[in-house]
């Protein structure tokens, strides 16, 4: 059963900008020191930063909580598979809240063009 579906797209130059403006701040507030290190081994990070944070946030719509209830930016961190597809990888408050909301499974897809990133999750009981 379907507990919550988010999308959320991110422009890439918006996300270069406030990397720009503040990287350290921005990237420790936003992303886990292993998100920082996929990114920035790529060729395109802002793109890759971009994704990221869109599926943070289209994480968060399908959870229906936004970033509340004590839930931080680094506990939804999205990961490769081994087959290298993307997949979330939740922990603290994030974790706990989906368990609240009867979610057992979080599928992800993202995808970047254009000058923009986009990411939809889905949450499955």
């Amino acid at each position: 059963m379907i507990k919550g579906v988010g999308i959320d797209t991110v422009e890439i130059g918006r996300m270069a900008a406030l990397l720009k403006k503040s990287p350290e701040r921005t990237r420790a507030r936003l992303f886990t020191p292993a998100e920082q290190a996929t990114c920035d081994a790529r060729a395109e990070p802002d793109e890759c930063y971009a994704a990221r944070f869109a599926a943070k946030e289209a994480f968060l719509k399908a959870l229906g909580t936004g970033l509340s209830d004590g839930i931080k930016w680094t506990d939804v961190e999205v990961v490769a598979s081994p087959k290298r597809k993307p997949e979330l990888v939740l922990s603290g408050r994030a974790l706990a809240v989906l368990a609240e909301a009867g979610a057992a499974a979080v599928h992800l897809s993202f995808t970047h063009e254009a000058g923009t990133a986009t990411a939809i999750v889905l949450l499955e009981s």
